[in-house]
């Protein structure tokens, strides 16, 4: 069963390697990513899976890690072969040296159906006490500098997504429109769903630390513990 999760976005400048000047914009990001994943840690829990947005849905065996070498900079997270898509490379990284060891990593395909998502998070917590790192953006269309460019339809979208996690409404997610989170460039849609087929009717107490934008893409961090 779930008993916590911590959402997380996975800009690749949420890295200071990456950000030059550590991009200061996403210093309150940063420390909201932080504070999630320590407030998930912190649930007594047997088993932490990281699930984050890719081209395909597939698991990862061993001690996978992942580059930013495509986004200029070769830091790498974890020490094993890297595998991983930038979402779960950003969640190794988040974790560090706390739990990434221990982690399992699961890829979901960014066009996975809502009820294939469903039924993986159902999966993903069968067995144990399991806490949930979900890594995954919101609309990348919120301003005309966004890399979609302004679609009006975007912000309201994101502030359903938002109100969802703060709420811990997993309905909320599971109801979200795969069509519709393809026309507006959301990137954690299919992770979003499976967070709510793992949370399914658990009533976790859902906190939302942080949601903005910055670059026109919408991030957000949230508890349900």
């Amino acid at each position: 069963m779930l008993v916590a999760a911590a959402v997380c976005p996975h800009p690749p400048l949420l890295v200071p390697a990456l950000a030059g000047a550590a991009a200061p914009e996403l210093d309150d990001l940063r420390a909201a990513c932080a504070a999630a994943v320590e407030a998930m840690l912190a649930v007594e829990h047997d088993s932490l899976v990281v699930v984050g947005g890719g081209e395909t849905t597939r698991p990862y065996g061993g001690r996978p890690a992942g580059t930013l070498r495509p986004w200029g900079v070769d830091v790498r997270a974890g020490e094993g072969d890297p595998v991983l898509p930038l979402s779960l490379t950003i969640g190794r990284w988040l974790l560090g040296d706390r739990a990434g060891g221990r982690a399992a990593f699961h890829e979901v395909a960014f066009d996975a159906g809502t009820d294939e998502c469903l039924r993986l998070g159902e999966r993903l917590v069968a067995d144990g006490r399991t806490a949930l790192l979900v890594m995954g953006d919101g609309s990348a269309r919120l301003t005309e500098k966004a890399p979609g460019y302004l679609d009006p339809a975007a912000p309201p979208y994101n502030e359903g997504v938002a109100r969802a996690l703060a709420e811990g409404d997993a309905g909320a997610l599971a109801a979200l429109d795969p069509e519709e989170a393809a026309e507006l460039w959301v990137g954690g849609r299919a992770a979003f769903q499976v967070l709510a087929g793992a949370a399914g009717s658990a009533g976790l107490r859902a906190e939302l630390l942080e949601s903005t934008s910055p670059y026109g893409v919408g991030y957000f961090v949230a508890t349900w513990t």
